[in-house]
């Protein structure tokens, strides 16, 4: 029977992250489909099919792909249905403000299916990472700049590992958004690829920033940095669809549930500091001679109806006015 030999195949959930397993495996079956890079196999006595990618394979004793001819694979890692049998290299997840990895789940799952290692990162004050607070509803930060070099400290290190050689991308999120923005910025060679789901270029604060920046700036002189933001409030288990909508309500209870069951990811209102601290984070990631820096290609996403981050024109900043400016180093940038 013609037999195909795989470097690497799908990757295995690892926690809240993924790993690649390196145990040989074999696949037995019929080849249903194949292309210049790819075979697909169904099962000999199922009906699960697979589809390998072919580009690191060892085909000496394939002879040829035929449409129904039997096949031995031999591959490592753990197949999914549905799942791509091939290792495409690892993804970071940088989370947004008051959020925490397990609300990636779903996520992390679609990556794993797609072939890639997942490592997510729990930013400074969320979930399980550290924090200088009491109170577990709140979110502090003394420097934004810590948030950037975390980032990029955990993307060069674990991120790498996970990657094992091959591409390391970032898939960030809102707050998450707006560092990664930054990592991109001052680490311009660190990723292959990005994408920036409501980057928080700029924060929505109900004001003009540079106000919000003045008032946020007077209450941390006045000793009052780790105090709660005015019209925020602490976390509680009641839960209002009304102010989700639009929403999946399936994920936004079982979002809801996480929090109520675990402490740690009960973050959820801004301090002073933290305000004060994300307008230094829009200005800087705004300016152009660090725009100019961005080598990684970027794909942008915007919400239709945003109210925590700016969508605004590029005179007002935000989200586009980064897009225009990154988009002077002539890399491919989608809105």
């Amino acid at each position: 029977m013609k037999s195909i030999k795989f470097l690497a195949a799908v990757a295995a959930l690892c926690g809240l992250a993924a790993c690649a397993d390196k145990t040989p495996k074999t696949f037995e079956g019929f080849i249903t489909d194949a292309s210049m890079n790819t075979v697909t196999v169904k099962a000999l006595t199922a009906d699960e099919t697979y589809t390998f990618s072919t580009m690191d394979a060892d085909k000496s004793e394939a002879e040829g792909l035929l449409l129904g001819a039997p096949v031995v694979v031999d591959y490592t890692g753990k197949l999914e249905d549905g799942a791509a049998a091939t290792f495409r290299g690892a993804v970071v997840i940088s989370h947004g403000f008051t959020e925490f990895a397990a609300k990636y789940a779903e996520m992390v799952w679609y990556f794993l299916l797609a072939g890639y290692s997942v490592c997510v990162f729990e930013h400074r004050g969320h979930g399980y990472s550290a924090r200088d607070v009491d109170n577990p509803s709140l979110v502090w930060i003394d420097d934004w700049r810590r948030y950037v070099a975390d980032l990029a400290k955990f993307a060069e290190t674990v991120g790498k590992d996970y990657a094992d050689g091959r591409p390391l991308n970032l898939y960030c999120h809102s707050m998450g958004g707006g560092i990664g923005a930054s990592v991109l910025e001052t680490h311009p060679t660190l990723f292959d690829k990005a994408v920036l789901s409501c980057p928080m270029i700029a924060p929505v604060t109900g004001m003009p920033n540079w106000l919000a920046s003045v008032l946020a700036g007077a209450m941390c002189r006045l000793g009052l940095g780790r105090h709660m933001v005015f019209g925020q409030s602490e976390f509680t288990s009641e839960l209002d669809m009304a102010d989700y909508e639009g929403a999946s309500e399936a994920r936004v209870r079982w979002f809801q549930q996480q929090r109520i069951d675990d402490p740690h990811q009960r973050t959820y209102a801004a301090t002073f500091a933290w305000v004060r601290q994300a307008l230094r984070l829009s200005r800087a990631v705004q300016r152009p001679e660090a725009c100019d820096n961005v080598e990684t290609p970027v794909l942008l996403f915007q919400a239709g109806r945003d109210v925590w981050v700016l969508n605004e024109p590029v005179r007002a900043g935000g989200q586009l006015r980064w897009r225009e400016c990154a988009r002077g180093t002539h890399r491919e940038l989608a809105a």
